[in-house]
């Protein structure tokens, strides 16, 4: 009984912590700011980051493929997109983590094989984004993401047996490609770590849980890493996917837990595709 107090109250000082965090991160970047307030750009992310927060929280996955797929719709270049989904989701998974380790979705090995190799995965795709012309960079991201797009479809359709072996010495190389691909197209950590893992047999609660909380990490160090290379332009973006993201992370499991898993994994693969032909062909 001790312990279940213990670890509810660790629960709502570290939720608590999160979202204190957020608005004064929020109100920093506000103060701080000299470009004035694009109200289009805030509203725009805020929206973004709760239908994405909503997805992610059922699937482990599609948080940054969505966001990115829909800012660099709408003009922002991908660095910069990347970066803000990056800073945002410090507190979005921060929150999703949290939730999956009250739950007793967590498996201890397999949070520990992802962090280091993630990190390092995430920096790296940080220093090369940000050193290449947004021209170059934008018409890859998006072939990029028109193939992650594809196959979450074909995950959708298939039929999986599970197990939770843990083999380190497949998951900390498919954890430094799912960083590294994660900081380059903006998204792709639960996509490339989760699906594969999921693909190969893993059961699904304790993989999705693992691999979120592991993702606070990784976008701890890779937020950081953008913050440092290219600063915060755009705070609009950022504030309105933390917001947006904090507010829907508590409510997501509830609204999207009563949707089958295939019909989510096909909605967001078809938006992916589609959104990527459109970016693609701008």
């Amino acid at each position: 009984m001790t312990e279940t107090k213990n670890s509810s109250r660790f629960f709502y000082i570290s939720a608590a912590a999160l979202v204190l965090a957020a608005a004064a991160l929020v109100i920093f970047l506000s103060l701080n700011n000299s470009g004035g307030f694009n109200e289009e750009f805030f509203i725009l992310a805020f929206l973004i980051g709760c239908l994405a927060q909503m997805i992610d929280g059922a699937l482990g996955m599609a948080y940054g493929v969505i966001v990115i797929t829909f800012l660099m719709a709408h003009g922002i270049a991908p660095a910069i997109a990347s970066g803000a989904i990056h800073i945002s989701e410090i507190f979005t998974t921060g929150a999703s983590g949290l939730s999956h380790w009250r739950a007793g979705n967590f498996n201890r090995k397999l949070f520990r094989s992802l962090i280091i190799p993630g990190i390092i995965g995430g920096v790296l795709g940080a220093l090369l984004i940000t050193s290449i012309d947004a021209a170059i960079v934008r018409p890859w991201v998006s072939g990029y993401l028109l193939v992650i797009g594809f196959y979450i479809l074909i995950k959708a359709f298939r039929k999986i047996s599970f197990h939770m072996i843990i083999k380190r010495r497949k998951i900390i190389p498919l954890a430094l490609v799912g960083g590294f691909v994660d900081s380059v197209g903006g998204g792709g950590w639960g996509p490339v770590v989760t699906t594969t893992l999921l693909g190969s047999g893993h059961e699904p609660k304790k993989t999705i849980g693992s691999v979120s909380a592991s993702e606070f990490f990784v976008n701890l160090v890779t937020g950081l890493s953008f913050t440092v290379l290219i600063g915060i332009p755009h705070w609009e973006i950022v504030a309105g996917l933390i917001i947006g993201g904090i507010i829907a992370a508590p409510i997501a499991a509830k609204i999207t837990s009563k949707l089958p898993a295939k019909f989510l994994m096909s909605f967001v693969g078809v938006l992916i595709v589609c959104l990527s032909i459109v970016n693609f062909l701008r």
